[in-house]
């Protein structure tokens, strides 16, 4: 741990020059006296580390001196840069370690790349906090030691314990065989099983979490993507889940699907529309997300959906009537309300 901050501050001072003992231990995230004792220590190695005193004054490196790291092209190291400029990070808890992560890339570049890569990798923004609309997006936090216990129990291979709140349920103590961590739009799961079934648990609802001693009973190859798939499979196939087919404005696609657990089916319509096959919570959660659209969205299927929105704006233009108050007298009000066939 000590080697990798050592590393880290050397790069720091490389590629910032002079720098104050508080403003390296603002980015090590350890207190001044570990910066000052960690500077002994390189000085020691012969790292030529010196001080500068007065007012601006900090620590730096003399001229010339560098790390040799090799190996990354300058494609392949901007790929790494626009990469860590997303907030997956955020969701397993490996901020600092992106960081200190991303200082060795740099510092890894032929010093004539190093400028341009830095720069490219600015020019490109991976999932930015709020949308077009300013709608914020919301990443999902878990205690560092919460996330910390869970990720080496993964990498580790060793049963986890977790006090886990499950929706509408009080917090409970399991313990699980953890598989691996998968992160979907900012959300982060544990894939696990326990007492030899499939669990999926959402990191945000695990309140607390210890890494047992004991070796997690798991085949020694995984295939995550495969078990998402099948987990998702089952998520979709079990509970109130319904299945609507709707016609959609292609402008107002994505504002459906954000809403909606998963697409079954897609294929463009006779006027230029979509026909989609989608599925909710329930009815209720089918019905909220078709109203959103208005008439940007038609729901085809099933009938008693149909029905639910048709009523729901019946009542709307009911109550936006005529003058006197009595909103059936209104053409749309009685266009409406017949019954559906």
């Amino acid at each position: 741990m000590r080697a990798d901050r050592l590393v880290s501050l050397v790069l720091l001072l490389r590629q910032r020059g002079r720098l104050t003992a508080e403003t390296l231990a603002r980015e090590l995230e350890v207190s001044t006296r570990t910066v000052l004792r960690d500077i002994e220590a390189l000085s020691a190695a012969g790292v030529p580390v010196y001080a500068e005193r007065g007012r601006h004054g900090g620590f730096a490196l003399l001229p010339g001196f560098r790390t040799e790291l090799t190996g990354l092209n300058h494609d392949e190291a901007l790929a790494l840069l626009t990469a860590g400029s997303g907030r997956g990070e955020q969701v397993f808890g490996l901020g600092s370690a992106l960081a200190s992560a991303m200082r060795k890339v740099v510092d890894a570049l032929p010093e004539s790349h190093r400028d341009t890569a830095s720069d490219a990798a600015q020019r490109f923004l991976v999932n930015p906090e709020t949308d077009l609309l300013s709608r914020r997006l919301v990443t999902e936090q878990v205690p560092d030691t919460t996330m910390i216990e869970v990720r080496r129990a993964v990498l580790a291979g060793h049963k986890l314990r977790i006090h886990y709140a499950a929706v509408d349920q009080t917090p409970k103590w399991r313990t699980v065989d953890p598989i691996g961590l998968v992160t979907v739009r900012d959300q982060g799961y544990l894939l696990a099983t326990r007492s030899g079934a499939d669990r999926t648990y959402r990191l945000s609802r695990v309140l607390a979490a210890e890494e047992l001693p004991e070796t997690a009973q798991r085949p020694n190859r995984v295939d995550l993507d495969r078990i998402w798939r099948e987990r998702s499979a089952q998520f979709l196939s079990g509970g109130d889940h319904i299945t609507v087919l709707a016609r959609v404005n292609p402008a107002r696609r994505e504002d459906l699907l954000d809403t909606a657990l998963a697409v079954r089916a897609e294929e463009p319509d006779a006027d230029g529309w979509l026909r989609l096959e989608v599925t909710f919570q329930d009815s209720r959660h089918a019905e909220w997300a078709l109203w959103q659209l208005g008439t940007d969205a038609e729901a085809l299927a099933p009938q008693l959906l149909r029905t639910s929105l048709r009523n729901r704006a019946a009542a709307i233009a009911a109550s936006y009537g005529d003058s006197s108050g009595n909103g059936l007298n209104d053409p749309l009000a009685q266009h409406l309300t017949k019954p559906v066939n």
